[in-house]
């Protein structure tokens, strides 16, 4: 079965030509559109089995986004020895001996292509607002039957009627969760890091590139070798390095000598062109 809705009225030879993501539909709005009503008049509820899911946590202040595995409660068992969050990655191995899957609410749907050919089933998983303990990570979530009679219900389409049926449909409160590495970002990781819970409080050291290591290499190999300061003489020691920089030094006194004439005579010189000439008899 197909993950991703494909409507029975499709006409189109080519499933992939939809025009629309038809992976969720939101439980608001599924009543309004032709894709989701038809099928799910026609009592064609199904149940998705899933470990879990996952949703990214915006980081704030930054780009990042941290993911988080999503699942129910686990039940103690002697295998596991543990229940609720697994802590460490030894304990985490044994539990998946009793798993207990999440059930998620949805509908399918039965495709014939026009030209004929083989019969498509399909589904679409059926979302909801994210209850209170989910609401820091998501806003949404899947519709999770939570317990056997809630599974039964909704799978029989003969005796409980759709309007009956959507009254299962709301958030759960039992759910759980725990953050994982971010090697689940890569969708061609199926490792079981994917799963094992890691600790946020713990920074990892960051590994340097192959580009950082090779400059850090030609730093060491090929920078050029900075010269070790001078001892400063003792009298400029004497002064506080903070406003020594401000310091200026006093120049050094001008020495007598020839200077000194040549001031002296430069003096006079000025007190000579400064005096008043002789007035000369006015002649009639």
């Amino acid at each position: 079965m197909r993950w991703g809705l494909v409507p029975s009225w499709f006409r189109e030879g080519d499933p992939s030509k939809l025009q629309f993501n038809t992976t969720n539909c939101r439980s608001d709005t599924m009543m309004e559109k032709r894709s989701f009503k038809v099928p799910l008049g026609k009592g064609r509820r199904c149940v998705v089995l899933a470990d879990g899911f996952y949703e990214w946590q915006r980081c704030q202040r930054t780009s990042q986004r941290q993911p988080y595995f999503i699942y129910f409660p686990q039940v103690k068992t002697e295998k596991s020895g543990s229940s609720g969050v697994i802590g460490s990655p030894e304990n985490w191995e044994k539990v998946w001996d009793n798993w207990r899957l999440l059930t998620m609410a949805g509908i399918f749907d039965c495709w014939e292509p026009p030209e004929g050919g083989d019969l498509l089933y399909s589904y679409t998983i059926i979302t909801v607002d994210s209850c209170r303990g989910l609401s820091d990570i998501h806003h949404r979530m899947p519709a999770i039957l939570d317990g056997e009679e809630a599974v039964s219900k909704w799978l029989d389409f003969g005796e409980v009627s759709s309007q009956e049926a959507l009254k299962l449909i709301h958030p759960t409160e039992n759910i759980t969760f725990h953050p994982v590495s971010p090697v689940v970002n890569n969708s061609r990781n199926d490792t079981p890091e994917c799963l094992a819970p890691v600790n946020l409080m713990v920074k990892k050291e960051p590994k340097a590139s192959g580009s950082s290591q090779k400059l850090m290499q030609w730093l060491v190999t090929k920078s050029p070798i900075k010269e070790t300061p001078k001892a400063l003489p003792k009298k400029e020691l004497d002064v506080p390095q903070w406003s020594s920089q401000f310091l200026q030094k006093s120049p050094q006194p001008a020495k007598r000598g020839s200077g000194a004439g040549l001031l002296d005579r430069w003096l006079k010189q000025e007190q000579k062109e400064e005096e008043p000439k002789a007035k000369r008899p006015h002649r009639q």
